[in-house]
């Protein structure tokens, strides 16, 4: 499972967790696994079409996502997600 760091602002819909562990074999796949566990926090990382909110950074493994494959990128086994 992926770590996923949760900044500030979101931690009111992870009951104030700092970092949660999530799943998914793609970005996608660990938002919505998210999504699932705490409603509502897709919306506040992606838009309608699907894209990653242009005021929201992802990054894996220290790399940010826009310059991978954005939502599409590839998670290892023990990926760390940061949302910034």
């Amino acid at each position: 499972m992926a770590k996923v760091r949760i900044p500030a602002p979101l931690r009111k819909l992870t009951g104030d967790q700092r970092v949660v562990q999530a799943s998914g074999a793609t970005l996608v796949d660990l938002v919505d696994n998210l999504d699932q566990r705490f409603p509502g926090i897709k919306a506040r990382l992606v838009d309608g079409d699907g894209r990653v909110h242009s005021f929201v950074n992802i990054f894996v493994d220290d790399q940010d996502v826009r310059f991978l494959q954005g939502l599409a990128t590839p998670l290892g086994e023990e990926a760390e997600v940061a949302i910034i």
